[in-house]
């Protein structure tokens, strides 16, 4: 018997079915083990000793891998094609030997590109050992992250409460989003205008030029920087006579895009499809694994964690094949096209993802994939074809229209696709910038011919800012910087957002406060390690080892010996440092200079002090210098911010309510915005004065008199309040809009059929109907101000949520003749079989769940029975046991004997 170890169920079963009857296919599910979440798992003063921990979830299938091996001719280590898949066989060999499971056993490792059974049956004819510089790439790298982690991030938690986590890679990537939102910030506005001009061509066709010579001068982008300066060229503009000055044709190649890399693959399907980073690669992990294609599992695209943009001859000569069957012999060009990788380390340059077979056409595949998996294996199979076709063909044409004496002078330009080539398969997508694509037609003119001008405009324009980086455009950005490696974009990019450092608003990321809190902390005293350079530099040397041309202890050494250094340095670093660094940089962020000349440092409610960062229990504020006489203070929020006049200074005043008269306001607190009616001062105010006590009563003779009852201060009243509900911004609150959320909840009607009242408010969790005793939440899109009987009713009529109620993403198939479904429930995905659900391991994928698995869960879960109520549980393993002391039954009465005395 021969075992083969791979890392997923899903690429097992695929697996198994090509090797036969003599070759054991296990799943490692992922990596074993890993370095202790605690100090001291890496020792640099013990040569880098690490220790390493087995995953108590891994405990399972390592036991069943031992237990196949004990007696097995060979093992074949079959993980994935990488350094990460390097790592995981190294790991499997390590426990194993370990566990002395490997005695008598011969073990190899095997790599194929793509999970077809031609790919397998080759690789496993050409086994090799483990390649150990990738091996000691892996463990350079794990050892730097966990050093930068565990060893920055406490110094962050001690110097800047409320801040999560560093990393190597993530702190520069942070980086590089809070600086283009400084740049955002820092950006100043500049104003110019553009004039164009309609002509009407000697045939009748009329075309739009823009103006580029006035005085016999070019303009320059700024040179009408005001509506005075273009009104006195367009006065003279409208003057001239026009004639066709010049006119210049010339014909244009465009050539195909190389295939997918993992970086571009991420940056396209970004684009056109709005997958994030993470989606893109658990989509193509599923079709990298194998579909099942009607009873046969096939891999359809080559492993996606790639630098290399090459293509196997095999594979160029099938994709001109297709060409020429699809759309003729014209799309097919006279050499194949080849291209050569920028990856410096050919370890681990592999080929560029595509189909395995160009053959098998996205439409002869739609039935076997849902709608993602479907749209990314066409995006692949597109640019993959679109890469071996001919070129693009463009005729380009410019059209200078001048006035008699040349002094002014409009020019109109266009395009046109001669022959379409690769483009009529593919195009890519550009970041921040319009499709120079498009098609431009120019009607057919001739030098000198008369240009009768039909009108003439003048535009204004302001200079834009830099645009905020979108996923697409971030991961470009790393690349091209070189920080970290394209396989790890899609964890880092995740790990950002659920640090909560930055927000994706508009598939663009914001950088939040503590985010910015964190990059100017990590400038400030280790700029050195966010510099993109050193980071770069730091890959390189992570690449120089993998191919076998550094060690990687010395890597380590250096790195160490200076980081280790900088951290000292930090050791007697006061708070108060800190701040006035952290102020220093990021007080234009906070206290934006509004132009109207009023100090955005001084505190708008004693008007004396000044505000600066402050550090608390739960992280940054903003407060007054005069604390406590003043105790003003703010979240780390920008003085800028959309509809935030009310966080800068103080309440903001919508009016008077016409009802009671009390003034209405809008506020922020720690939970968002909301609205007020009254405050406690006019409230009090308006309060009637409490009657006085009564004297007490004269006391009786021969007693005390009584102390007479002190009446307890009634408490203050407090003023209504109610939240503005998801989708109403602070900058649309109107006086009528705030009288109508106070006035909530509202009566919407009586049910027809109930006659039982219903009511619309907005509660703790949002907007809300109230009937009969329950409440229903609104649905997205349902204003609580207007909503009417027809829709209530519609609403309340819905299941309520919970389980049984939610829709299955997808039925995986059946057991018994029931079906085994999987649901996005309240705390995550799970699936669902004859009343029975269990929750899917965090960080599954949900595309790789397959029956079989499911049924395991759901077994395991039917095993453990129905859960126990919590609280008394808790309080059962909680409290101690106590003994009762047995109760003691009464005893009769006995009449006791009187004595002398009585």
């Amino acid at each position: 018997m021969k075992v083969v170890v791979v890392e997923s169920p899903a690429k097992a079963k695929t697996i198994n079915k090509y090797l036969g009857s003599d070759f054991l296919v296990l799943a490692s599910f992922g990596h074993i083990r890993d370095l202790p979440a605690k100090d001291g798992s890496v020792r640099p003063d013990e040569d880098f000793a690490m220790d390493w921990e087995t995953d108590p979830k891994s405990e399972r299938h390592i036991k069943e891998i031992a237990a196949a091996v004990k007696g097995a001719e060979k093992l074949f280590l079959a993980t994935d094609p990488d350094r990460e898949g390097e790592a995981i066989s190294w790991h499997v060999k390590k426990v194993l030997e370990e566990r002395k499971a490997l005695k008598g056993v011969e073990v190899k490792r095997v790599v194929f590109h793509e999970i077809t059974k031609t790919a397998v049956l080759d690789a496993m004819r050409h086994p090799r050992d483990i390649h150990q510089e990738l091996v000691d790439a892996y463990l350079a790298r794990r050892a730097l992250d966990y050093l930068v982690g565990f060893t920055l991030s406490p110094v962050l938690w001690r110097k800047l409460p409320g801040s999560r986590s560093a990393g190597r890679v993530q702190s520069v990537a942070l980086r590089l989003i809070c600086q283009r939102e400084s740049e955002i910030e820092a950006f100043k506005s500049q104003e110019y205008w553009s004039i164009a001009a309609e002509f009407q061509t000697p045939k009748g066709p009329v075309l739009t030029a823009s103006l580029t010579h006035l005085d016999g001068k070019r303009l320059d982008k700024f040179d009408l920087p005001s509506q005075d300066a273009a009104r006195a060229a367009e006065t003279k503009a409208a003057a001239a006579v026009y004639s066709v000055a010049k006119v210049e044709r010339k014909r244009a190649k465009r050539n195909p895009f190389p295939p997918f890399t993992t970086s571009t693959i991420q940056q396209e399907a970004s684009r056109k499809l709005y997958f994030g980073a993470a989606r893109t690669m658990q989509l193509a992990q599923r079709l990298y694994e194998g579909v099942d294609m009607g009873g046969e599992t096939v891999g359809l695209i080559t492993y996606m964690r790639t630098d290399g943009v090459q293509m196997a001859a095999e594979a160029i000569a099938a994709a001109r094949d297709v060409i020429g069957q699809d759309f003729g012999k014209a799309y097919v060009p006279e050499a194949p096209r080849l291209y050569k990788t920028k990856a410096k380390n050919a370890q681990e340059a592999h080929e560029a993802i595509r189909p395995t077979d160009l053959a098998r056409r996205p439409e002869d595949v739609a039935r076997y994939l849902d709608k993602d998996q479907l749209r990314l294996y066409e995006l692949i199979w597109k640019r993959t074809i679109a890469s071996q076709m001919a070129s693009a063909e463009l005729d380009q044409v410019g059209v200078d229209i001048s006035s008699a004496d040349r002094q002014i002078t409009f020019r109109a330009t266009g395009s046109v696709v001669v022959f379409d080539g690769f483009m009529k398969v593919y195009r890519e997508d550009r970041d921040d910038s319009e499709d120079e694509d498009a098609e431009k037609l120019l009607p057919d003119v001739g030098e000198n011919d008369p240009m009768a001008r039909r009108s003439l405009k003048a535009d204004q324009h302001f200079t834009q800012p830099p645009p905020r980086f979108s996923e697409a455009s971030l991961v470009k950005g790393m690349e091209e910087l070189g920080i970290g490696r394209p396989s790890t974009y899609a964890s880092i990019l995740t790990v950002l957002q659920d640090r909560n450092y930055v927000r994706l608003d508009s598939r663009r990321f914001i950088p939040e406060d503590r985010g910015r809190l964190v990059t100017a902390f990590l400038e400030s005293f280790f700029g050195r390690y966010v510099e993109y350079n050193f980071t770069a530099e730091l890959e390189n040397q992570l690449d120089d080892i993998s191919g076998g041309r550094i060690d990687w202890k010395k890597v380590l050494e250096q790195f160490w010996s200076a980081f280790s250094g900088s951290v000292d340095e930090t050791k007697d670093l006061r708070v108060t440092q800190v701040l006035d660094a952290l102020d220093e940089l990021l007080g234009p962020h906070f206290f934006p200079d509004d132009g109207s000349g009023h100090d955005p440092r001084v505190c708008p409610t004693c008007n004396a002090g000044r505000l600066s960062l402050k550090l608390g229990k739960f992280g940054a504020f903003i407060g007054c210098s005069t604390y406590p006489e003043c105790r003003f203070t703010r979240p780390l929020t920008s003085g800028e911010s959309a509809g935030d006049e009310e966080t800068r200074e103080g309440p903001k005043e919508l009016g008077n309510d016409p009802t009671s008269g009390l003034p209405v306001t809008l506020r922020k607190g720690p939970y968002g915005h909301y609205v007020q009616l009254g405050d406690e001062a006019t409230l009090k105010a308006a309060e009637p004065a409490p009657e006085p006590a009564p004297e007490p009563a004269p006391p009786a003779k021969g007693k005390k008199a009584a102390k007479p009852k002190v009446a307890k201060a009634p408490k203050p009243p407090k003023p209504k309040r109610v939240s503005l509900f998801r989708g109403l911004e602070p900058a649309d609150v109107t006086l009528d809009i705030a009288c109508q959320l106070l006035a909530l909840p509202r009566d919407v009607g009586l049910h027809p059929e109930t006659k039982l009242v219903i009511k619309a408010g907005v509660g703790k969790f949002g907007p809300y109907l109230m009937y009969d005793g329950g409440y229903k939440s609104l649905a997205k899109g349902d204003d609580v101000l207007s909503i009417g009987m027809n829709r209530a009713v519609e609403l309340l009529a819905q299941p309520k949520g919970g389980r049984g109620a939610a829709a299955p993403l997808k039925t995986l198939g059946e057991s018994e003749g029931k079906p085994v479904t999987m649901h996005e429930g309240k705390y995550g995905p799970y699936v669902s079989y004859n009343g029975v659900h269990a929750t899917l391991p965090k960080g599954a994928v949900l595309d790789a769940v397959t029956l079989e698995a499911a049924l395991e869960l759901i077994k395991a879960k039917a095993a453990k029975g129905p859960a126990k109520p919590v609280k008394k549980a808790a309080a059962a393993k909680k409290a101690p046991a106590v003994k009762k002391a047995p109760a003691k039954k009464p005893a009769a009465r006995k009449a006791k004997p009187k004595t002398a005395a009585e």
